[in-house]
């Protein structure tokens, strides 16, 4: 591949893998360079968020999980499984955002139910994002990715500003419009 035309991280959550193999190869083939990180413990999310385990060059970051009230499902481990201080339970919220995101400079897609409600983007906002963009309720899978697919596809292909592609992606049709954009 020459020059890559977007760097993108593309941090994939449980039961999350189909639809990221998907992003993954379209992305490539618009010209991005993708790099996936695979998320099996919360630990791992933390790194990502954290940029202990994150590339130096990233345009994009895309959260790709299921979310529920705001929050990011996360894999449940047996008790003698979590490291000391990893977050535990269920769901990785605001709270974990705030304590452990550095995102400066990074725009964010969290590519999920609800994962696009204020208080949750306020949170990657304050952790130094340049922008933040989810769905604000329970959206369909399939509207998902034809989103996000068509963001890059007008970024990358029809050299779209951010605004412009998010706009047109917003448009596709009732469960698209839930995505919300968020500037700090």
């Amino acid at each position: 591949m020459s020059k890559p035309d977007l760097y993108v991280s593309l941090v994939v959550g449980p039961n999350c893998d189909m639809e990221s193999y998907a992003l993954r190869s379209t992305l490539e083939y618009f010209g991005a360079r993708v790099t996936v990180h695979w998320i099996g413990r919360p630990n791992d999310l933390v790194d990502v968020l954290s940029g202990e385990d994150r590339e130096n060059k990233v345009d994009y970051l895309i959260l790709n999980f299921h979310g529920d009230e705001g929050r990011f499902c996360m894999p449940e481990l047996g008790e003698d499984v979590y490291e000391e201080g990893e977050p535990r339970g269920e769901f990785f919220d605001k709270h974990h955002v705030m304590q452990w995101a550095k995102l400066k400079n990074v725009k964010t897609i969290a590519a999920g139910c609800t994962l696009g409600v204020r208080s949750l983007a306020t949170a990657f906002l304050e952790s130094g994002c340049d922008s933040y963009i989810g769905p604000d309720d329970y959206i369909d899978g399939n509207s998902n990715l034809m989103f996000i697919t068509r963001f890059f596809y007008e970024l990358i292909n029809n050299n779209k500003n951010q605004q412009e592609a998010f706009e047109i992606a917003k448009s596709i049709d009732q469960e698209t419009l839930m995505y919300q954009l968020y500037l700090p």
